[in-house]
């Protein structure tokens, strides 16, 4: 069973609730909605899901329907027994009251699954940046990632080199794997309705170069800090012009048209970066 709106606000009313501003709550209403996004999850029997914000359970109890064992994360202590109550027939959920940004990823999902971990999530747009690029640093074995986040956050994750949305998110989402737009989700399917349009993003890991991430994060994050400047601005005194001869990149590029293997490129050559400290 999944919830429609009148019940998303009769569960709310019932038992003395309202979304929480401060935690970016905004519950998805919309039977079909949560349907789509359990289909692009393209999960079923023997795999493993981790929910993120599960709120009332409407997007839990369809993932629940694919036969996906379910590790529903919940952070508000609130919402955590009703969610509890909500899923209590499913066989195949676990509810977890915690924090995502503060928890140990490794104590939460076994990382020895066959298969590894697909994460999905109706994140508050606050934390979804933040919360995806730890993911993806910090978690191997969420082998996919498919969220709902503010619409110029998908953007930015599946950007294209010399596109406006390009930058360091999208140089980070490219190094870890493969990011697409699936999908995009109109306002009205939430309560309270936000003031932002949303979309479905999906980032498929890949095994990733052959580097250090940290120092090229670092690199990446001093040439868009500077993003309409050519690099041999943005990077002066950490990158030299025999560096940018050596890793074959133009002094005179910006940083948007840098595809992330020309960054590994650039950041093999110049190495860890001098401390600010």
């Amino acid at each position: 069973m999944t919830h429609s709106r009148p019940t998303i606000r009769e569960l709310l009313d019932d038992n003395g609730l309202a979304p929480r501003r401060d935690l970016g709550q905004n519950f998805v209403t919309d039977p079909n909605t949560v349907r789509r996004i359990a289909d692009l999850a393209r999960v079923g029997p023997g795999d493993r899901v981790v929910e993120i914000g599960a709120g009332l359970g409407s997007l839990t109890l369809a993932l629940a329907e694919t036969g996906a064992e379910v590790t529903a994360v919940e952070v508000d202590s609130g919402v955590v027994p009703l969610l509890t109550e909500i899923v209590a027939e499913c066989g195949n959920v676990t509810v977890v009251e915690a924090d995502a940004m503060a928890t140990d990823w490794f104590e939460l999902l076994d990382p020895e699954v066959d298969g590894g971990w697909t994460l999905v999530a109706n994140l508050p747009y606050n934390v979804g940046t933040p919360l995806v690029c730890d993911i993806l640093d910090e978690v191997p074995h969420v082998q996919r990632i498919l969220v709902m986040v503010q619409r110029e956050v998908a953007e930015r994750f599946a950007a294209a080199p010399r596109t406006s949305a390009y930058g360091a998110i999208s140089v980070k989402a490219a190094f870890w794997g493969s990011a697409r737009i699936v999908g995009h989700v109109p306002a009205a399917v939430f309560f309270p309705k936000p003031n932002v349009e949303s979309a479905l993003v999906e980032i498929t890991r890949r095994t990733p170069p052959d580097i250090d991430p940290g120092p090229m994060f670092e690199l990446v994050k001093k040439g868009f800090g500077q993003r309409r400047k050519m690099l041999r601005k943005s990077l002066a005194g950490i990158v030299t012009a025999e560096q940018f001869v050596a890793a074959d990149v133009a002094e005179t590029a910006r940083p948007e048209e840098l595809d992330v293997d020309a960054w590994v490129r650039l950041s093999s050559v110049v190495g860890p970066l001098p401390s600010s400290g």
